[in-house]
């Protein structure tokens, strides 16, 4: 098979259309997009996702592909998906894919063990299923896609919610041993080596100076029971990195201090608090900050490294920002930013959320996914960044998050959560004698 034609495609909410004439044997980076590669007769030509349609769902790549079956299915070969930052070398993805016919290639990830965002799949043996490192870039062969788009017309997704995307898209194509296992290709790559077709740069772009400390004002979730086991880790860890900060609870302590917003303690969901904490963030009693973050007590969060992504983002724009997950997306569901991994937003966004009326049903209502429907509303797009996790360490594959700037982690079972923050979170050279101003 002759393959002459590149198509890439990225969901970036971002990036604006572009076509490309470049040849093959020049150098690609896709910044800011998400590519797919796909062969037809003609030059090179990206495609952003999110243009595909006008659904913000597409993200999730499921409920794009009869759009790119319709579209493209006929005249290409092959579907290349890349992340913003991943750089291709055209002709060298070629050789690639040339060499085989109809696959699911990319750059192989496992789990060492089982793991709670993967649903404990493969518990007796992880090493066993692999998935693709998305930075890498993954590509599907064109009747393999087509199949796929078929499936999805006629056959019910067995879970609503979409947490990890490459995996969940490996164990679709897999289709319980009836599909392909991915194919692990040697030259899809995020370190840099003589013989690869793609490498990878960094999760983290350098967008200029960080974010002031006075311009993020943190607000964390708590309650009674957990005043004296989590709220020490916080004050040993990152407390000290934040300009602004409070604690809320069900009860006041002065000797946090937290404070009472009113809103009793709930065993889940916590929505009643989170609206709250939003209104409290507007009101004239706090400094005005253009960004509010909103954690769980058991989150451990590098809030330098976060200081140095939100330099990427217009807070006078609606922004909301974290890790994407998504409910009912192929039945035009909605996304929503997860809470344990921690929500960021811009006074911007809270303000058009409280200003549209959007509320609870109820205190216990899951918080993150609430805002999410009312965003989804309001057709403001989740951004997403994958430094914010919303598991443990031990929950990832290393090979993917030794690469990565992690933003945050969450929870503190089985693990020494001090521990994890000096080691994955916590920089070298600190910049604690920055001005707060």
């Amino acid at each position: 098979m002759l393959l002459r034609h590149l198509h890439f495609l990225h969901p970036s909410e971002r990036s604006s259309y572009f076509y490309s004439t470049v040849p093959p044997s020049e150098l690609i980076h896709g910044h800011n997009m998400k590519f797919q590669l796909c062969f037809i007769q003609g030059v090179p030509v990206i495609i952003l996702l999110h243009e595909l349609s006008e659904y913000e769902g597409v993200w999730s790549i499921l409920p794009a592909l009869p759009l790119l079956s319709a579209s493209y299915g006929r005249q290409a070969s092959w579907f290349f998906f890349i992340e913003e930052e991943t750089t291709v070398t055209l002709a060298a993805v070629l050789q690639v894919l040339s060499r085989y016919q109809e696959w699911f290639l990319g750059r192989r990830l496992h789990d060492n063990e089982a793991s709670i965002i993967h649903h404990y799949a493969f518990s007796e043996d992880p090493i066993s299923f692999g998935y693709p490192d998305p930075a890498a870039g993954w590509a599907l062969s064109a009747p393999l896609l087509q199949r796929l788009a078929e499936r999805l017309q006629h056959e019910n997704l067995k879970s609503d919610f979409t947490i990890d995307l490459k995996h969940e898209i490996a164990l679709y194509i897999w289709e319980e041993g009836n599909g392909p296992k991915l194919t692990a290709v040697p030259e899809f790559c995020t370190e840099q080596r003589d013989d690869c077709a793609t490498t990878f740069t960094t999760y983290l772009p350098n967008c200029g100076d960080p974010v002031l400390k006075k311009d993020v004002f943190v607000a964390v979730k708590t309650c009674r029971k957990f005043h004296s086991e989590r709220v020490p880790v916080v004050k040993a860890t990152w407390e000290k990195d934040a300009g602004l900060l409070e604690y809320y609870s069900d009860v006041p302590d002065a000797s946090i201090p937290t404070i009472s917003l009113g809103v009793p303690n709930t065993e889940r969901g916590h929505c009643g608090k989170t609206f709250a904490i939003l209104r409290r963030f507007l009101s004239q009693t706090l400094p005005k900050a253009d960004w509010l973050l909103i954690v769980d007590d058991d989150t451990l969060i590098s809030l330098p490294r976060l200081r140095r992504l939100l330099r990427c983002y217009d807070p006078t724009e609606a922004v909301i920002l974290g890790e994407r997950y998504g409910y009912g997306l192929v039945q035009k569901g909605y996304s929503y930013s997860t809470g344990g991994a921690g929500m960021v937003l811009s006074r911007t966004a809270v303000s058009r959320l409280l200003s549209s009326g959007c509320s609870c049903y109820s205190d216990d209502a899951p918080d993150d996914m609430v805002l999410g429907r009312c965003f989804t509303a309001l057709r403001v797009p989740i951004t997403h960044s994958p430094l914010f996790h919303q598991a443990r360490p031990n929950d990832y594959p290393e090979t993917l998050i030794s690469m990565h700037q992690a933003i945050s982690f969450h929870k503190h079972w089985n693990i020494n959560p001090v521990a994890v923050y000096r080691d994955w979170l916590q920089d070298q050279t600190s910049d604690r004698g920055e001005l707060f101003y």
